[in-house]
């Protein structure tokens, strides 16, 4: 079946059922080491995972192990430019489940981005990137224990998607030339505008069922946390563009009020259901007024369609969500992106998990991993119905590889990720305890070491970093 791998001799297949699942005790699970510190930090990443997976089952659990390649490593087993073999792709399709160090952007030749290709290829629609504090982990922000926050970042549409032209080529001109001489004229919102003939075009889609079944996961995943943190905020840029990610908010918000209508209330409906609750003989009118500022200054036909919604919520989900019946169902709510930027900081308590598309998402993880530490202790994970990519988020750091030094928290921290999609939460809560031991006793890499106050003077190596961490598992 492969050209050159050979796939373990022991071990079982994870198979999918309804887009879930359904884990043996015994998975093999391929691995690709990643380029430059991966040679460092997987090791590292690897000796940690099964040591916790010893810990929390004996030999009841284990993973068998199965190395793969993509990146400079594939190219120097397979061939130049094969970057993303036809085995490690087979791999990865036939267990349904793969985690990954770092790997090189192809230069020169082959795929575009290798990160990219492989959420293409599998359809893992949903990067997944919790950003959570461990005490101790230096920090710019004042208060970086406050921000407790998964992103859902849609990775299938928007630009991502690559779909784009350079300035100058037949393409871009001719499609230039239609958009401004037939297509924008048609447009009444559009009628005056011109794109600029040296300009580049991308195409940005953002689709209905992409946008839905992201917003279903998060849904879904909120019912899994405690009370106080069942809240998906759908971050957008809809204010200006309106059928892309203004549709992104309306089809996540029609999703949550239909699909899981039982177990959702939006904050505007909170609104509504609260008015009546404070005031129970409230008119349609003054409710109105209390949810909408400005009301009475509103014309006519808005008016009339904002006393139409306001009935329309009291009679259908009043007998439901009523009587602050709403306080125990999962918040949904929607935030302009830059404002979201600005409220992770000054009001990061506020939100649990954030729902939104390509671009918005890959800003929003990074900026929300620098407050609690930086990517070094980001993880990350691509899901789909039928596969699951868990990774590092930073990159490969050339200069670093073989050294022994890099701080490998990424990494294992998507190894937690992938335990916890496993359902094996007793070997991740083992490696949460012990980054978190292992910080707080300020035994950590030199990343983390220069940072602290005061600094640390004798950083641990990458695998020594490793081991503080098994060593603390019964802390």
């Amino acid at each position: 079946m492969y050209e050159k791998l050979i796939p373990p001799t022991t071990g079982s297949k994870i198979i999918y059922e309804g887009g879930k699942p359904i884990v043996p005790d015994d998975p093999i699970i391929p691995f690709i080491r990643g380029d430059g510190i991966g040679v460092d930090i997987w090791p590292a990443t690897k000796r940690v995972i099964d040591a916790a997976i010893a810990t929390a089952y004996g030999d009841k659990r284990q993973v068998n192990w199965f190395k793969v390649y993509a990146g400079d490593e594939a190219c120097n087993l397979y061939g130049t430019y094969q970057y993303l073999p036809d085995d490690t792709l087979k791999a990865i399709r036939e267990y349904g489940i793969a985690i990954k160090g770092p790997l090189t952007t192809p230069v020169g030749g082959g795929i575009r981005s290798l990160n990219v290709a492989l959420r293409q290829i599998f359809t893992l629609y949903a990067c997944v990137r919790p950003c959570r504090y461990y005490h101790g982990t230096p920090s710019p922000h004042k208060s970086p224990e406050k921000l407790d926050i998964i992103v859902y970042r849609e990775n299938t549409e928007d630009i991502y998607l690559g779909i784009e032209w350079r300035e100058g080529t037949e393409i871009a001109q001719n499609l230039i030339k239609y958009l401004n001489d037939e297509l924008i004229p048609l447009t009444p919102e559009h009628r005056k505008k011109r794109i600029p003939p040296d300009a580049g075009i991308g195409i940005k889609p953002i689709s209905k069922t992409g946008s839905q079944r992201l917003v279903r996961r998060a849904v879904e995943h909120a019912l899994c946390l405690p009370k106080t943190k069942q809240m998906v905020t759908l971050v957008h840029k809809g204010n200006i563009m309106k059928y892309t990610e203004g549709a992104f908010r309306d089809w996540g918000y029609e999703l949550a009020t239909t699909e899981f209508r039982n177990v959702c209330v939006t904050e505007r409906e909170s609104w509504i259901l609260s008015n009546k609750e404070g005031h129970p003989s409230i008119s349609i009118e003054d409710n109105a007024r209390k949810v909408e500022p400005g009301y009475d200054s509103l014309p006519s036909e808005k008016k009339k369609e904002v006393c139409t919604e306001i009935a329309s919520v009291l009679e259908s989900i009043w007998d439901s969500h009523g009587d602050r019946k709403w306080n125990n169902k999962i918040m949904v709510n929607d935030r302009i992106a830059d404002s979201i930027f600005q409220q992770i900081q000054t009001r990061p308590d506020e939100y649990s998990i954030l729902a939104t598309m390509n671009l918005n998402g890959d800003y929003l993880s990074d900026a929300a991993a620098a407050v609690v530490g930086g990517l070094g202790m980001g993880p990350g994970a691509n899901l789909g119905d039928t596969c699951a990519i868990f990774e590092a988020t930073h990159g490969t750091a050339p200069k670093h590889a073989g050294l022994d030094r890099i701080n490998p928290g990424s990494v294992i921290l998507s190894g937690v990720m992938m335990l916890e999609y496993l359902g094996w939460q007793e070997a991740a809560d083992l490696i949460k305890k012990g980054v978190g031991n292992a910080i707080v006793n300020r035994e950590v890499t030199y990343d983390l070491a220069r940072l602290m106050e005061p600094p640390v003077d004798s950083p641990l190596k990458c695998s020594e970093f490793a081991q503080a961490i098994i060593d603390h598992f019964v802390d």
